[in-house]
């Protein structure tokens, strides 16, 4: 099976869906500030490796345990944000695109559905706790979790923004950077 696979943040999505969800979320609850002194200490923690990157996403992510319907927020989330997807990936066909992300998978669901991807690979975080169920769905994680969901596939095309998605660039036939609205060979 022929496959496009993407990156998600900063390379459909303009901007971090992560951040982007948190502040939306803080704007209507302001009561989860209190994760704010856990978090700081695990971004210092992860800037001095101390702390992984799943450890401290898992901190961020902590602040879902304030919101009673996560789902609800979501929605409300993409009603909003949905327009920061990029022109360029709207005017494509994606009933062959593989969307991989190290965002989670609760709150890419939605707006995948709605684009017609074909299958989304994210991180595995409880929407109610914002404890992760497994690995942070980065770098070379991202080709084992494909790996993992598919057996027989070539990709066609592969998009990212991050050096770190260099495995998959790699089995790619053709492989793209994405800068902004700039899309380069890798």
């Amino acid at each position: 099976m022929e496959i496009n696979v993407f990156d998600f943040d900063k390379t459909i999505y303009d901007g971090d869906s992560s951040i982007d969800f948190y502040l939306f979320c803080l704007k209507r609850n302001p009561g989860m500030i209190k994760y704010a002194p856990g978090l700081l200490i695990a971004a210092a923690r992860y800037l001095i490796n101390q702390g992984g990157k799943t450890v401290f996403k898992q901190e961020a992510f902590k602040f879902l345990k304030t919101i009673k319907n996560t789902d609800q927020y979501v929605e409300e989330f993409w009603s909003v944000y949905g327009d920061k997807i990029k022109t360029w990936y709207l005017e494509r066909d994606h009933a062959s695109d593989v969307v991989i992300s190290a965002s989670p998978d609760f709150l890419l669901r939605p707006v995948c559905r709605k684009l017609g991807v074909m299958l989304l690979i994210a991180s595995k975080v409880d929407s109610r706790t914002g404890r992760f169920e497994g690995e942070n769905c980065y770098g070379a994680e991202k080709l084992r979790r494909l790996n993992s969901e598919l057996s027989d596939y070539t990709i066609r095309e592969f998009y990212s923004d991050s050096r770190s998605d260099q495995p998959l660039a790699e089995i790619a036939s053709t492989s793209f950077h994405v800068r902004g609205s700039r899309i380069i060979a890798w």
